[in-house]
């Protein structure tokens, strides 16, 4: 096949590191069969007559992926702020998971979801949908349909829910192998081991799902260390363990595959510690963290021992999809932590913007970064004419602190138009 080739030039700005922007105004952002090709000044004559988009001076930047996320939430949004993590799932969501019983209820919703991704500028996701199989594939289907590269967990409990989620172990593990075996091979949207969290699986489920982690080198997600109420319940449910994370960990679903734990907030220094000596990524979840009361991540903290850390909306814990309001809000309750521990600095714009980029990209190996040989996904972004005259990084922070999504104007993923 002819290779595709073309460019689109404007101000580009992304952060290799998350020490500081790299910034090339009026650049030309070349794509080669869905992979960047390089940033250039000036355009070389071997890519003379080549397909060329002047964007002007928009911004130009990777698009946004979102580590952690429930699909099946997003009819929630803003229900149940009230409570708390165990008060919250069972007044509000384990009721709503329900419905996903039914197809036709999840094909409105999940098209509804996949569709407000792209709105929102993200380009790849993480995402929990529900226990039901069927409904899992039509996720599946409809990101597919959207061009939208994913990770998709069909969800397991079979212990500690509602009679109408708590499966049949055996069934369960079944149809979990039935899901990875359908959708392993594809190109765009890959299965991810998915117990919702340790107290609502049997130590039987546990294990056939660690099995089946190892079996097809699967990665996994979870939460972990969210609530000091839920890390309790572990521990009387699992005195064997001696740490939530350990329970986990025994069944083979912390780090020996590439693994996501969301939020992190109440883990010792220790645990920190060993965080960082395995194959396990902490996501972020500020939204979440803040509107159930369960704390703040020492982000920070896990910075400094050398973790990498995701970035997550966790809807419908959190209440929005926009990761741009999401880095604020991780940047925010950084400033919060810092005034109880002066010890600990606030977050960087810089270092909120990578971790909803290229940080959360590693986890997709080649994601988040505008860099040569990374896959093209990014973004156009058309802010009001009277912040042209501002810096790159200026009107980046514009856009992340007081922007909407009507200012994008295309989102592209592996090169590809999808917005």
């Amino acid at each position: 096949m002819p290779e595709k080739i073309f460019a689109i030039k404007g101000d580009i700005i992304f952060t290799e590191t998350n020490k500081q922007f790299s910034t090339y105004l009026q650049s030309f952002l070349v794509i080669k069969d869905g992979i960047v090709e390089g940033i250039y000044k000036i355009l070389p004559e071997k890519f003379n007559g080549i397909s060329v988009s002047d964007k002007g001076h928009a911004l130009i930047l990777p698009g946004f992926i979102d580590l952690h996320t429930h699909a099946a939430q997003f009819n929630q949004l803003g229900m149940g702020m009230d409570y708390k993590l165990i008060d919250w799932l069972s007044s509000y969501t384990f009721k709503e998971e329900e419905r996903f019983s039914s197809e036709k209820y999840a094909e409105k919703i999940y098209r509804a979801f996949a569709e407000e991704l792209i709105n929102c500028g993200t380009t790849s996701a993480v995402i929990f949908s529900t226990i039901h199989k069927n409904s899992c594939d039509i996720l599946c289907r409809i990101l597919q349909e959207k061009k939208i590269p994913a990770y998709v967990g069909k969800v397991n409990m079979d212990v500690n829910c509602p009679s109408f989620l708590c499966e049949n172990t055996a069934e369960s593990l079944q149809e979990t192998e039935e899901f990875i075996n359908k959708w392993k091979d594809n190109l765009l949207i890959k299965p991810i081991i998915t117990p919702r969290f340790a107290p609502t699986s049997s130590r039987e489920q546990l294990k056939g799902l660690g099995d089946l982690a190892v079996k097809y080198n699967l990665p996994v997600q979870s939460h972990l260390a969210e609530n000091k109420a839920e890390i309790a319940w572990v521990n009387e449910l699992f005195p064997e363990c001696g740490a939530y994370y350990k329970v986990y960990e025994q069944y083979n679903l912390y780090g020996q595959t590439k693994t996501l734990m969301a939020h992190c907030i109440h883990l010792t220094d220790a645990e920190i510690k060993h965080l960082a000596k395995i194959d396990v990524m902490p996501v972020h979840c500020p939204d979440s963290n803040m509107n159930l009361t369960s704390g703040i991540m020492p982000a920070r903290k896990m910075l400094n021992e050398g973790i990498n850390i995701g970035l997550g909306s966790d809807i419908g814990a959190g209440h929005e999809l926009f990761m741009p309001n999401v880095m604020v809000r991780a940047i925010q309750s950084s400033k919060i932590y810092n005034m109880q521990h002066n010890e600990y600095k606030p977050l960087s714009l810089a270092e909120v913007f990578y971790m909803a980029t290229k940080g959360c990209g590693k986890f997709f190996d080649n994601r988040g970064s505008l860099e040569n040989g990374y896959q093209a996904d990014f973004l156009v972004i058309d802010l009001p004419e009277y912040k042209q005259n501002a810096s790159l990084e200026e009107r980046l922070a514009y856009f992340v602190y007081s922007g909407e999504k009507k200012y994008i104007k295309e989102c592209y993923a592996n090169g590809k138009k999808i917005s």
